[in-house]
């Protein structure tokens, strides 16, 4: 593998689908003609939908998701957890093709344009450094540490078994919530409830990633939560995740859309890839074959994403 190759498998661009659905989500509801009539009855400063907003969203994010790459190909391969028994794909500085001190001032690069992005993105969104744009800018400073430190330093806390929170919060509840306040710059319940579906998903990611790595990461001492509960619970608690996605669709389509069944039809294949995936999952016994989901997964919340906004952009 050349050295180009090495940093583009590095960014490991195959995560990027699911963090942006959480913002494709969040800014879902930003367009929805619901906020909209929200934010004038509360006479908010953003009463429309902003696509430089959503824009910067966009790559703030994809800058947050590669720092955290590089953070745990940096992070894992200095605590000895990419070895020759990690089961996923070959990490850059495992490899060797790309050095530690390399991969660390990637890091710190990709930190410095994350920060001005996120900047970026306050400013068009709050207009000035007024005390909202600093509470937000303390958030995306604490996100940037955040998608640095579960892997990295003496106390990582995706090796204290706190990955599944930090992933529930960053890449649910803010990730959705964020995205539409900086459109309308008020509290809405629904984004709350989307951030914890997008929440659930992306956290069941997490799982099934930790589940295939489990055996590994007890020997290295990397106490994920699938190595805290074991390979049965492990599977029960993913179980429990996706019923926490699905539940609060199921209630919304019965009380809000009333029986609106083409949107019902659109959810239909997400729906059939969560199915066959859960009956999958049931059977595996070789932390192996949880690899190959992880994909499904993650593409099936993208896919949720884009479907959930054309029902909004298309008023359905």
């Amino acid at each position: 593998m050349s050295k180009t190759k090495a940093w583009i498998s590095a960014m490991r661009l195959r995560t990027l689908p699911l963090s942006f659905s959480v913002i494709i989500v969040g800014n879902g509801l930003a367009y929805s003609l619901y906020g909209k009539m929200l934010s004038s009855m509360f006479g908010t400063k953003s009463g429309s939908f902003r696509w430089d907003i959503f824009g910067l969203t966009l790559l703030t994010t994809l800058l947050l998701q590669i720092l955290s790459n590089f953070a745990n190909d940096y992070g894992d391969s200095k605590k000895g957890a990419d070895n020759e028994g990690r089961i996923g794909p070959e990490r850059a500085v495992q490899s060797g093709i790309i050095s530690s001190s390399q991969m660390l001032k990637a890091v710190i690069i990709t930190a410095l344009l994350s920060l001005i992005s996120g900047i970026a993105l306050l400013y068009v969104a709050f207009g000035s450094f007024e005390q909202i744009f600093i509470e937000f800018l303390i958030l995306g400073v604490l996100a940037i540490l955040g998608a640095i430190g579960y892997t990295v330093g003496k106390k990582a806390y995706g090796y204290l078994g706190l990955g599944d929170f930090f992933v529930f919060l960053f890449f649910g509840l803010l990730g959705v919530f964020g995205s539409f306040y900086l459109h309308h710059q008020i509290l809405y319940y629904p984004a709350i409830l989307f951030g914890v579906m997008m929440g659930a998903i992306s956290t069941a990611v997490l799982n099934l990633n930790n589940m295939r790595d489990r055996e590994n990461d007890s020997l290295v001492g990397k106490k994920t939560l699938a190595v805290r509960l074991g390979f049965g619970v492990s599977k029960v608690y993913h179980y429990i995740l996706f019923g926490i996605f699905w539940v609060p669709i199921v209630i919304m389509l019965s009380d809000d859309l009333k029986g609106n069944w083409l949107v019902l039809l659109m959810f239909t294949p997400v729906l059939a890839i969560h199915v066959l995936h859960l009956r999958k999952v049931a059977k595996i016994q070789l932390p192996a074959e949880f690899d190959p989901e992880l994909k499904k997964v993650a593409l099936s919340a993208f896919l949720f994403s884009l479907i959930f906004f054309m029902t909004v952009y298309f008023g359905l």
